[in-house]
């Protein structure tokens, strides 16, 4: 494979979200449908991505806070198993996801002859992310570095480069698929390896084993 002196390091990033509260709440399904009409377009990426940076116990039964809330505070496991099966990766922007939430939930509201609601500890709390972002100072000078470091790499800097870059442009690109781009046309299938693997439906654990697979697939034997 070539090599391309010029391209500059992989810098290694970490990252935290911060949650902020908004004050909006919802007691109700109609209650969720209003807020989602105009609440921030951080508060869907928090509500669907900020769960995975989250020391849990047990494994999410949800994978986004919608279902969760849905289910356990609505007892809907109808709408709960549909919004569950929203994958935000899936919509080329969060206001895509916030007409795909709108429309979900729309139906339950037509499909129900009364409303729902949640008992007043339960309802459901509006957030917004803020991501704090940190150099670690580690870097990979050529993408045969990246089979060393990934296995190492905190959740935080699987969040920031394989999931928070998405966010970023190109939209849709993790960092690793940005930077190898650089480095020509012989590292294409790495790229499009790593641009199949959908992150919403693994643990950042699972997602980082996924993505060291793939580089040591390819880079392995080099």
């Amino acid at each position: 494979m070539s090599n391309a002196p010029s391209v500059e390091p992989f810098a290694i990033r970490d990252c935290a979200l911060i949650a902020v509260a908004t004050g909006s709440r919802a007691e109700t399904l109609k209650d969720l449908r209003d807020n989602l009409l105009d609440c921030p377009a951080a508060c869907l990426y928090y509500h669907f991505w900020g769960g995975l940076l989250h020391t849990r116990l047990e494994e999410r039964e949800y994978n986004n806070d919608f279902a969760a809330w849905a289910w356990h505070a609505l007892h809907d496991r109808v709408l709960g198993e549909r919004l569950a099966m929203i994958d935000p990766t899936a919509f080329g922007s969060l206001e895509d996801l916030r007409r795909e939430l709108i429309e979900v939930i729309e139906q339950r509201l037509d499909e129900h002859e009364y409303l729902l609601w949640a008992p007043r500890d339960q309802q459901f709390q509006f957030v917004q992310s803020q991501t704090v972002v940190f150099d670690t100072g580690r870097r990979a000078n050529k993408p045969q570095d990246l089979l060393a470091v990934i296995p190492q790499l905190s959740a935080g800097s699987i969040f920031f480069h394989f999931i928070e870059a998405r966010q970023r442009k190109p939209v849709g690109a993790s960092d690793f698929q940005v930077w190898l781009e650089r480095f020509g046309p012989d590292y294409a299938d790495l790229r499009n390896a790593l641009g199949a693997i959908d992150p919403y439906f693994s643990s950042l654990t699972e997602l980082r084993r996924k993505i060291s697979a793939v580089f040591d697939a390819f880079l392995g034997a080099t």
